[in-house]
């Protein structure tokens, strides 16, 4: 055979060769990037459930989401760290012993962004645990979004986004402003029905267990547009196993706030492995709450200046030993002012936050009582 014919066929089933080497190659990555968009969020049926991802959806389009279908607890995990991305901080709103609180953008609509410094982890990762029990959700309970932790290079930061509330917590909104009678028992009857909502166990394969706040105080409620309330800052909450009847309290070196404690958490005398004696001592701090509510109550021009409870009696940052003699030796309680008498509406609450702060916890109204008389009272 000629030399020239030799290397005429050698070039062909070379060429051969390397057209179908190319040929199988293409196909096998041809078939791995159609299994490849079987899992990426945007083409999958988790991105068709939650078009979040594409761009087009409103807070409350994915609010929606998490709360259809029974027993939801929020997003998935990928799709909270998808919106915390994508949020531009505005402005510092609030500070706290966890960190700062911020006004930010999201798709052109406010949130409220909770940065934990970086030694509140524990406290950052309760809050956000919490936040995502099983049906959960309620309007008189701070609305969560999404949790995140964002590592800068230099320190990571903890960041728990919520519902945004211009009118800022319950103590800004009574300390610039009063309300009248009717505002006075929405905002009370909103109260007691979220903390109604956390005390309450929803019995079933996915119901909701009962939880305790244990830092109730009016710089933990925020006042909606509409004028009602929700309860947040749940980082302390302890949640009820009704199979084994123990109480998850969590590992943090929080504690509640003095002024607002119980009289058997200021002495001690709580039996912390009873969680009805954890819902006692949010009910004693709700009637604080009320107190509050009412000074501000301005009926025919008269009403009072803001004050905390206890302003008169102890000093603005109270020691446990300076509340403990107050409340548990002396076994005082706020002062009411003669005027709510003559008014039916301050004197019927008047009463139900006497109900509230009892020296004896187990004679103290529970939440729902509370909501079913303040209802009554509308």
């Amino acid at each position: 055979m000629p030399a020239e014919l030799v290397v005429i066929v050698v070039v062909i089933v070379l060429s051969l060769i390397l057209i179908v080497t190319v040929t199988v190659i293409c196909m096998g990555r041809r078939k791995r990037n159609s299994g490849a968009r079987q899992i990426l969020p945007e083409d999958s049926a988790y991105g068709a459930s939650y078009p979040i991802l594409n761009g087009h959806t409103t807070i409350q389009d994915f609010i929606e989401m998490t709360t259809s279908g029974s027993g939801s607890s929020g997003l998935p995990l990928l799709v909270q760290r998808s919106i915390a991305r994508q949020i531009q901080l505005v402005e510092v709103i609030g500070k706290g012993r966890f960190g700062e609180v911020w006004r930010g953008r999201w798709r052109g609509e406010n949130v409220a962004v909770k940065i934990f410094s970086s030694r509140e982890e524990c406290s950052w990762f309760r809050e956000a645990e919490i936040y995502q029990t099983i049906m959960l959700r309620h309007e008189n309970i701070l609305g969560f979004i999404a949790a995140d932790n964002k590592d800068n290079g230099t320190w990571t930061q903890l960041w728990l986004v919520t519902d945004y509330h211009e009118n800022g917590s319950l103590f800004d909104f009574l300390t610039a402003r009063c309300v009248d009678p009717d505002t006075m028992l929405e905002m009370a009857y909103s109260i007691a029905t979220g903390l109604a909502h956390l005390h309450m166990d929803i019995v079933g394969t996915r119901g909701k267990p009962a939880i305790a706040h244990r830092d109730l105080k009016s710089k933990n409620i925020l006042v909606k547009s509409n004028l009602t309330c929700c309860i947040g800052d749940l980082g302390l909450a302890v949640r009820h196993n009704v199979i084994t009847d123990t109480v998850d309290i969590p590992s943090t070196h929080r504690v509640g706030t003095k002024r607002y404690m119980a009289p058997e958490v200021l002495d001690e005398s709580i039996n912390v492995h009873q969680f009805d004696s954890f819902k006692r001592a949010d009910v004693y701090a709700l009637g604080l709450v009320l107190w509050e509510i009412a000074r501000r109550c301005n009926v025919d021009g008269s009403y009072d200046e803001y004050q905390l409870p206890f302003y008169d009696v102890v000093q603005p940052d109270p020691t446990i030993e300076e509340m403990r003699k107050v409340v548990c030796v002396d076994q005082q309680r706020p002062c009411i002012p003669s005027r709510w008498i003559a008014c039916d509406t301050l004197h019927a609450i008047s009463k139900v936050m006497k109900e509230c702060w009892y020296q004896h916890p187990a004679a103290r109204l529970s939440a729902l009582r509370i909501k079913k008389t303040l209802a009554n009272l509308r």
